[in-house]
């Protein structure tokens, strides 16, 4: 019955080696043993399965309830292993039903029920009994014999023995009434039938009527006083209860009538006012004994819950107290009352003793647990102690081992150091020495542009040349100045100007950029003088970096902002640039700081070194820079910079005036990439061109390079990113597709992919340009079905010799295809998805060349692509128009019915899918130059 939860855990020992965890496992399981050696000599106990009984009372008699349920709480107090529920219907049958529904829903062993009308009870007694619980029937009987056992006295006999006193008291002759309160329940029913079968044997006495009385405790007596008041010639009364007794007794009394009228009443139970008590007193004559069966319902229930022999029928005794055995009985009640009484105290002392047994038991179980880890501690700790010492040793063993490896490492990251250091001085170095030769570019670059005697097509690629002069320019001077920061070469030269006047004149140099994509760009101050400590040199790189990300990031009609402000204790001074362009998303805001760091799309590609350089700008300043950006919203940058010369050091203060800043340079520096390409060029008749090429580069100048250059030969189409392009590639159908692999949206390598593995796209030749050279981006070109890889720089003799060689490689494909007509398709060239599609298609034709309706649009919806589609992909793949090629098949299929088929000229014609002889004729000889006839005879002649 009891259930013992025992938890040890042991405490960790940092770095304990193998060998005191096998120690540890051994104490926690010495200390499971001896828990489960001390808690059964500890508790004493040993287990006993619960029974769970549920007892059901419904009887009206609120003594007979009470005395019942006595003698079961007697019996019960032998039995500690019945678990006892008791419900109380008070008389209520409905009631009881609910009650037993209870129990059956609670899953008891075994159901004990005391019903009060025996038909509305039997259906749920029923329902309990198939359920599979065991039921016991107690004093009043179902009118089923679904029950397990059932106990009581026979209420027929208590019929017998009150009509057998009768005739004795009446000495064979007299009237008699009998009295009842529940009508036709199986007592009601037994007992008048025990009594009147009796009397009919004996005809002297007579059976007047029989009164059924009202009220359960107290019955009233209204129908009785009527009766007697009508016939009074009664000499005696039979009430089925003493409750009925004692109420017909009230009533004789009041009408005088208590010295003629005896009653006999049932139950006789004890107490005041009970049926033992009444026949003493001499208001009833006599009482039939009729036992509740408390005590033997729990003893049979004990036996079946054990599974012990029983019997189904259990009868009980019953006998007549009158006169002479009254004061006997009443004597003996006593006597139980008082040994009950005695046992309930016993039985209260009991308890408390095992309510103090337990308590000890818990204290000396404490006790014992206590005790056990107290040792089972100590001899942790004792161990623990010798083993520290060893494991002391190997620390200073492993110290030893690591300040050694510390000392290597130490020594391994100053070469790495040196080695970065070389790494970022040669770097440096090449920037000083590019510098010069840039120079030498672009002096005489801006000195020949000057001239108007320039070509227009030198003109253009000049402007090329200067535009990315300029760009490698920036990239270098901002390596040079990160390396400076790195290196903490770069010194604070703070002078005091005002920022108000500075921000005014380095934004104002972005109108002109401003006005050319028609943005909406203004420059606020909240305060008119500003006047602040900053570096002239490095704050106007940051502003310049901040606006030309801005001018970059946003589109035509957008807008940008300059804010100029201060915070509101005057401690800082704030520049906030802010405008409506594409924004960043979480990942790219997350590493926006980082050096090298370029976003993911966007048509623009940085250097990741600008807003790296801005940021350790601001940190020299001992200032702050912030940002706020969503995606397709637009971006806030903010510069905090201090007020007042409190946060700077002495050195960090300029002595002389600050330097001259060139602004025209720096902002044609910063937004020279920026400015639309303005070609001048001849106008080009693009329908003379055969072939068509399709550019996808997200530089701008390249892209208009490549246009310039190959636009001469070829009808050229431009993408600036991978999206544009795909969509391009599918609605115009190319001849040529050349691609730079890394790209907006979508790299080169996945449009390689998509295009490749599409029936539409699948036979157009694709060029892969990268700036990286890396033999694996080559080789997973290839296996995407790329057609070249050409690394950047190229030539660009060698890129029109790759195109040339290209399109010729799909004429000699196409001649090969149509050559003999396509009638019959060679399988051992080309790709996979172009030699499907030449099969579905010529298939498809061959099957409808007998149906005259047959059309273009019907091959387009069989194959699942646009009738525009269809006719580039046939044209590229066969050299011909779709029309034609099913005319040519049609008079290639008449020819050969003509010379090998004996077959009429108008069947001919019908069945190549023409509805007339005269146009079958027609066109067979502007084909062929005979008519269909005279080449059928000139075969017969051969």
């Amino acid at each position: 019955m009891r259930q013992l939860a025992c938890m040890y855990a042991t405490p960790e020992i940092n770095k304990c080696p193998d060998k005191i965890n096998w120690f540890r496992k051994r104490i926690v399981f010495l200390f499971g043993f001896f828990l489960i050696a001390i808690i059964p000599s500890c508790l004493n106990h040993k287990d006993t399965k619960v029974f769970t009984v549920g007892f059901s009372q419904c009887t009206m008699v609120n003594k007979f309830r009470q005395t019942m349920l006595k003698e079961m709480v007697r019996e019960l107090s032998f039995h500690p292993e019945i678990n006892f529920i008791f419900k109380d219907a008070n008389g209520v049958t409905e009631k009881q039903v609910e009650q037993v529904q209870e129990l059956i829903d609670q899953k008891v062993d075994l159901l004990i029920v005391s019903p009060n009308e025996a038909a509305p009870i039997t259906p749920i007694v029923e329902k309990a009994f198939t359920n599979g619980i065991k039921v016991i029937i107690v004093d009043r009987k179902t009118i089923s014999q679904n029950y397990s056992a059932y106990v009581g006295a026979s209420n027929y006999e208590v019929g017998v023995n009150a009509a057998t006193f009768a005739n004795a008291f009446l000495k064979g002759n007299g009237n008699v009434l009998e009295v009842s309160d529940i009508p036709g329940s199986s007592a009601d029913i037994d007992r008048h039938r025990g009594f009147t079968d009796f009397l009919k044997e004996h005809t002297a006495i007579k059976y007047i009527a029989k009164v059924y009385e009202e009220g359960d405790e107290n019955p009233s007596g209204e129908k009785l006083t009527v009766f007697l008041k009508s016939d009074s010639n009664i000499q005696l009364i039979f009430a089925q209860n003493d409750r009925l007794a004692f109420s017909a007794f009230k009533v004789c009394k009041k009408m005088g009538l208590e010295k003629r009228i005896k009653i006999i009443g049932v139950d006789g139970l004890p107490g005041e006012n009970g049926g033992v008590d009444l026949v003493e007193k001499k208001v009833l004559e006599a009482t039939v004994i009729y036992p509740t069966g408390g005590e033997e319902a729990i003893r049979i229930a004990v036996n079946i819950v054990k599974n012990l022999q029983y019997k189904k029928e259990n009868r009980l005794m019953t006998t007549i107290i009158d006169s002479s055995n009254v004061r006997i009985m009443k004597l003996q009640n006593e006597k139980v009352m008082a040994q009950q009484e005695d046992i309930d105290k016993r039985q209260k002392k009991i308890e408390e003793q095992i309510a103090i047994t337990k308590n000890q038991t818990n204290i000396i179980l404490a006790v014992s647990v206590i005790l056990a880890m107290a040792l089972i501690s100590g001899g942790v700790l004792f161990y623990y102690l010798q083993e520290n010492k060893k494991i002391n040793k190997k620390l200073e063993l492993q110290k030893e081992e690591i300040s050694a490896q510390r000392n290597q490492l130490i020594e391994l990251m100053s070469k790495v150091k040196e080695a970065t250091d070389a790494k970022f001085n040669f770097f440096t170095n090449i920037s000083h020495e590019l510098r010069t030769p840039l120079t030498l570019i672009m002096a005489p670059l801006e000195d020949a542009l000057s001239s108007s005697k320039l070509h227009f097509t030198i003109k253009n690629n000049l402007e090329f040349i200067q535009r990315n002069a300029i760009r490698l320019l920036r990239l270098i001077n901002q390596l040079m100045d990160f390396r400076k920061v790195e290196e903490n070469k770069m010194k604070l030269n703070a002078s005091e100007n005002n920022l108000v006047v500075f921000v005014t004149e380095t934004a104002n140099a972005f109108n002109d950029i401003a006005r050319k994509k028609s943005i909406s760009y203004n420059i606020v101050s909240k305060v008119n003088k500003l006047n602040i400590w900053f570096d002239t040199t490095m704050l106007d790189k940051v502003l310049f970096n901040l606006l030309s990300n801005a001018f970059k990031f946003t589109s035509e009609n957008g807008s940008i902002n300059v804010t100029i402000n201060k915070t509101p204790d005057d401690t800082k001074a704030l520049i906030k640039v802010d405008d409506n362009g594409i924004g960043m998303t979480a990942d790219d805001a997350a590493h926006a700081f980082e050096l090298f760091y370029q976003r993911h799309t966007g048509t623009f590609k940085g250097s990741g070194l600008g807003l790296s350089l801005s940021k350790e700008l601001i940190n020299l300043h001992h200032g702050d820079i912030t940002f706020k950006s969503e995606k397709g919203k637009g971006t806030i940058f903010e510069i905090s910079l201090p007020i007042g010369t409190a946060h700077l050091q002495p050195e960090e203060i300029l002595s002389g005036e600050p330097p001259l800043i060139n602004i025209y340079e720096d902002v044609k520096i910063y937004t020279r990439d920026m400015d639309p390409v303005v070609l001048q060029k001849e106008t080009v008749d693009f329908s003379q061109k055969e072939n068509s090429i399709l550019v996808i580069e997200d530089n701008d100048d390249l892209r208009t390079f490549l246009k310039i250059q190959l636009g001469k030969s070829y009808e050229i189409h431009e993408a600036e990113n991978g999206e544009k392009g795909l969509s391009f590639a599918f609605d115009t159908v190319p001849n040529l597709i050349i691609s730079d692999i890394i790209l907006p949206l979508q790299s080169g390598l996945q449009i390689t992919e998509i295009l490749k593995h599409d029936i539409r796209t699948s036979h157009i030749p694709i060029i892969l340009l990268t700036a990286k050279a890396s033999i694996q981006e080559q080789i997973e070109g290839i296996k995407l079905q790329a057609d070249a890889f050409i690394v950047k720089p190229f030539n660009l003799e060698y890129l029109e010799a790759t195109i040339k060689s290209l399109l010729k490689n799909r004429v000699v494909l196409r001649e090969h295809y149509t050559s003999e007509l396509p009638t019959e398709i060679r399988s051992n060239s080309s790709s996979k998805i172009d030699r499907k599609f030449i099969n579905e298609f010529t298939a498809i034709v061959e099957n409808n060349i007998s149906n005259e309706d047959f059309s273009v649009d019907d091959i387009g919806r069989e194959i699942g692509i646009s009738r525009v589609q269809l006719y580039r992909k046939v044209k590229a793949l066969l050299g011909y128009n779709v029309n034609d090629y099913i005319l040519a098949v049609r008079l290639q299929k008449a020819k050969y019915l003509l010379l090998n088929e004996e077959l009429s000229i108008s069947e001919i014609a019908f069945k190549v899918g023409f509805a007339s002889q005269a146009y079958f004729s027609t066109v067979f000889k502007s084909k062929f130059g005979v008519s269909p006839k005279l080449f059928k005879q000139g075969k017969n002649n051969r």
